[in-house]
């Protein structure tokens, strides 16, 4: 799959040479010792609009449902007891994810079906599974970190909490780059690329250069707190809200910005969007949950058939020129989306949810259905 927009292809060629660099640096990096297993109930993870995510998925009609971010298995185990027939595969990158996915085969062992793996991964996983492309009835997609890695201060996604720099979703992939080494040896260049393209932060290329300096002078960057501090005395004179109009700390798009650089999650979303295609069968109805532009602007691009070479436009058909002319033929199939949408508008939570569970306030459900 070629993805060779800007936000989808920044990834993994930077993403590699960190590596390397990674590997070559007699500099030592944190140690991440310990358990990487959310302590306690998983109940801490609220699914967000829930029932609307039933009302569009309809369990009761179908027979096989691939949630593709299980998380702690709050939609899924509404699904469940919506419909006592329905099969649902649980795919989850997590490995704590995979492990609650697994408890969950326990209590439903004819109708769940835990997998481990990243979107990408689904093909062969299915595969092995005898589960065919145009064979799913629906697919869920909740995008983004589920409350259980915030909440894990080892895991290192929260600036509320001090840990290690890791930012990784599955800890357990050999290899991977983590958001330490991704700040001990990307270039200044590639780090305000980086918050700029991911993060949408206005004030990337000084805290590109902070960084640098930073890890020059004093040395790397391995703590969540370090980092915080540093994007806090680098923009000290900030003050930003959130869409509720509360407090918001400087570093959290810093944040955002790492976590999806070192997860490749821009690519792992166009790369899903092409699998939800393939594998729902005429009538199938994909639901997606959104929590930031980034992710809602790819599903939309392939949504309204905004795409090319499998990779979602950068820009909207709108903004396009209208001096460019291209022959009928060329333009035929790029102009009949394989979608329909359910909703006209994006739907988002209620004031009641909002006020329920704040971490919903950023939502935004797409339902559509496969018309080809």
């Amino acid at each position: 799959m070629k993805t060779s927009r800007r936000y989808l292809a920044l990834g993994l060629e930077t993403c590699g040479r960190i590596l390397e660099d990674g590997r070559r640096a007699n500099s030592s990096f944190v140690s991440l010792s310990g358990s990487n297993r959310v302590r306690g109930r998983t109940s801490g993870h609220v699914p967000v609009m829930v029932d609307k995510v039933v009302d569009f998925m309809q369990p009761e009609k179908c027979q096989l449902i691939v949630d593709m971010t299980f998380g702690a298995g709050g939609h899924t185990r509404k699904l469940l007891e919506k419909s006592s027939t329905v099969r649902i595969v649980c795919l989850d990158r997590d490995p704590v994810a995979f492990s609650y996915a697994q408890k969950l085969q326990l209590e439903y062992p004819d109708q769940v079906l835990p997998l481990h793996g990243k979107f990408s991964d689904l093909p062969s996983l299915l595969e092995a599974h005898n589960i065919g492309q145009n064979s799913i009835d629906a697919m869920l997609f909740d995008f983004g970190s589920s409350s259980m890695q915030f909440d894990d201060p080892n895991r290192g996604f929260a600036l509320s909490k001090d840990g290690p720099l890791d930012m990784r979703m599955n800890t357990s992939e050999e290899d991977s780059v983590t958001a330490a080494d991704v700040l001990a040896h990307a270039s200044e260049r590639d780090l305000h690329k980086i918050l700029k393209i991911y993060g949408e932060e206005p004030q990337a290329k000084q805290i590109a250069k902070a960084l640098v300096e930073t890890r020059t002078s004093y040395g790397c960057l391995r703590k969540t707190s370090q980092l915080k501090d540093l994007v806090e005395q680098t923009l000290q004179n900030q003050i930003r809200l959130d869409k509720l109009g509360r407090y918001a700390h400087v570093s959290t798009r810093v944040f955002q910005a790492l976590r999806i650089f070192v997860n490749n999650e821009m690519n792992e979303i166009n790369y899903a969007m092409i699998v939800a295609q393939r594998y729902l069968k005429l009538g199938g109805v994909m639901v997606t949950l959104s929590f930031h532009s980034l992710e809602d602007t790819i599903v939309k691009r392939h949504v309204t058939g905004n795409v090319s070479e499998n990779a979602a436009n950068e820009l909207p058909m709108r903004l396009y020129s209208f001096s460019l002319t291209f022959p009928q033929e060329s333009l035929e199939p790029k102009a009949k989306t394989c979608w329909r949408q359910i909703n006209k508008h994006v739907i988002t939570p209620d004031d009641l949810e909002i006020a329920s569970n704040p971490r919903s306030r950023s939502a935004k459900l797409r339902a559509c259905v496969k018309i080809r």
